[in-house]
C-alpha cells in the first residue's frame, strides 16, 4: 500500500513529534539511552521526510501549515527544559551581565575569586570558568540586549527560538521568489538539531544563521547594502561564515563592503578599552578538540594554529571554486564552504551545523543533511562524561558519522557521472 505524499508527511511529522517530545522529557540526561533512542527515531523520520520533500514538486498549503505547527509543538517541549551546567547559555548570561555591570567579558575570568560576588545562581557553575569569553562582539551585544530585558537562560532561549521562527518566515519568502514549493521550509523546520540546540540548550549560532539568510535573501533582491551588512553581522556573531567572502566579491559594491566593515568595527568599540578584544579565542583554537578526525590527523604534522588556518583556507577555496563553477547565487554555495570548514576544524559540535540548515533544500546538499543526523551518536559523549569517562569520540563513532556522509557524497557523484554519460534521446 502506497501513501500519498501528503499522508506520508503527516505520518512522519507525527512520528517526529512523538519522538522529540520523548527526547525532551529525557533532556536532563543528554546522550543517555532514552535520549539517544528517541532522537535516533526522530533522525530517521527526518531523513524519510527529506526524501518526500525532495521528490515532490509541491504539497498542499495545509500540509505546510500543519507541519509548522508540529515543529512549534516540539520546540515548546524543549523550551521547557532546564539548562545544564555544561550548556554555553550560562556563559551567555554571564557575558551579558558583565557588560551591564560595566565589565569587559574579554578580560574577566569567571572563576576569579575577585568576581565571585558578580555571579548569580545560573552563572555560578558555567563551563570553563578559568577562561574569559571567546565570543565576537556581535554575539556579546546580543547577550547584553536580551539580558537587559530579562537576565535568565530562559529569556535567551526564547530569543533564540524567535530567531528560529524568523528564519522560517524568511525562507518562505525566498522559496516563493525562487518559485519552489513552500513545503521545502519543512526541510529546515523539522531538523531535530533545531529542537535540541536552539530550544533545548540554546546556542547563539541560530542568530548568525538568521543574519546570513537575511543577507542571502537581500542579495537575491539586489539589496546589496543590506546583504553586505547582514553578512558582516553574521561574521560578528561567529567567525565561521568569513569563508563565504569570495561569494560576495563583485556581488556587492565597494561602498557596501565599507559600510559592513565599519559597522562591525563599531560593534567592537565598547570592548577596546583594554587591549585587543579576542578573549580566549586563541586558547579555543589551540586546546579545544572534539569530533575532529581531519584536524586530529593533520595536527600530527603541523601546529594547531596552522591546521586551523588550513581549515579556513579550504573553506575559502571551496567558495572560490563554487563561484567559478556557477555565476548563480545559490543556497548550496552558502552551505558547502561552511560545511567543509567545519569538517576540517578542531571542534565539530552538533549545533555548529545549524549554520548550514537554512540552505539545505536540494539533493546536492544531501551529504550535509545526512551529517546533521549522523552526528547524533556523538551526544553519548555527554552521558559518558557524567559517568567519569574521557571526553572524546571513539573511532567507531567517527566512522559511523563521517562514513555516512562520505557514502552519500560518493553515491551523488556516481549518479551525476552516470547521468552525464547517458546520451540524450530525441523524442
Amino acid at each position: 500500500m502506497k501513501f500519498s505524499p501528503s499522508t506520508s508527511v503527516y505520518v512522519l511529522g507525527a512520528i517526529l513529534c512523538v519522538a522529540l517530545t520523548i527526547c525532551s522529557r529525557n533532556g536532563g540526561d543528554r546522550g543517555g539511552p532514552s535520549f539517544l533512542a528517541s532522537l535516533a527515531v526522530a533522525g530517521i523520520a527526518y531523513l524519510l521526510a527529506i526524501r518526500e520533500f525532495l521528490s515532490t514538486p509541491g504539497l498542499p498549503r495545509r500540509v505546510v501549515i500543519i507541519g509548522l505547527v508540529l515543529a512549534a509543538v516540539w520546540h515548546l517541549q524543549f523550551l521547557r527544559m532546564q539548562s545544564g551546567p555544561d550548556d554555553d547559555i550560562r556563559r551567555y548570561v554571564w557575558d551579558g551581565r558583565l557588560q551591564r555591570l560595566g565589565y569587559n567579558p574579554y578580560l574577566v575570568v569567571p572563576g576569579d575569586p575577585a568576581v565571585r560576588g558578580l555571579h548569580t545562581a545560573e552563572t555560578r557553575d558555567l563551563n570553563h570558568p578559568d577562561l574569559p569569553s571567546p565570543y565576537p562582539a556581535g554575539a556579546q551585544l546580543f547577550f547584553r540586549a536580551v539580558t537587559a530585558i530579562h537576565e535568565s537562560t530562559f529569556a535567551l532561549k526564547v530569543a533564540f527560538v524567535v530567531c528560529d521562527f524568523a528564519i522560517i518566515f524568511v525562507l518562505l519568502d525566498v522559496l516563493r521568489r525562487e518559485k519552489r514549493g513552500a513545503h521545502l521550509v519543512l526541510a529546515y523546520a523539522w531538523n531535530p538539531l533545531l529542537a535540541i540546540e536552539v530550544a533545548g540548550s540554546g546556542h547563539i549560532d541560530i542568530v548568525g544563521a538568521l543574519l546570513l539568510l537575511v543577507s542571502y535573501a537581500a542579495l537575491r533582491r539586489q539589496w546589496r547594502a543590506i546583504a553586505a551588512v547582514g553578512f558582516g553581522l553574521a561574521v560578528a556573531v561567529k567567525l565561521l561564515p568569513i569563508v563565504l567572502l569570495p561569494l560576495y566579491w563583485k556581488r556587492v559594491r565597494p561602498r557596501d563592503a565599507v559600510l559592513a566593515v565599519a559597522l562591525v568595527g563599531l560593534l567592537y568599540v565598547p570592548f577596546l578599552n583594554q587591549g585587543v578584544p579576542i578573549g580566549s579565542l586563541g586558547t579555543f583554537v589551540n586546546s579545544f578538540q572534539f569530533n575532529d578526525p581531519v584536524f586530529a590527523s593533520l595536527e600530527l604534522v603541523a601546529p594547531p594554529q596552522i591546521v586551523a588556518g588550513l581549515a579556513v583556507l579550504v573553506g575559502f577555496l571551496t567558495a572560490i571554486w563554487l563561484r567559478s563553477k556557477s555565476p548563480e547565487w545559490t543556497p548550496e554555495a552558502i552551505a558547502w564552504p561552511m560545511a567543509v570548514t567545519l569538517l576540517c576544524g578542531p571542534v565539530v559540535y552538533p549545533w555548529y551545523l545549524s549554520w548550514t540548515l537554512p540552505f539545505l533544500r536540494s539533493a546536492s546538499t544531501l551529504p550535509i543533511i545526512i551529517w546533521t543526523v549522523s552526528i547524533i551518536p556523538t551526544y553519548i559523549v555527554w552521558h559518558w562524561r557524567t559517568l567519569g569517562r574521557p571526553w572524546w569520540v571513539p573511532a567507531w563513532m567517527l566512522l559511523l558519522e563521517y562514513g555516512a556522509v562520505a557514502t552519500a557524497g560518493l553515491i551523488i557523484t556516481l549518479r551525476n557521472r552516470r547521468d552525464k554519460s547517458v546520451p540524450a534521446r530525441d523524442f
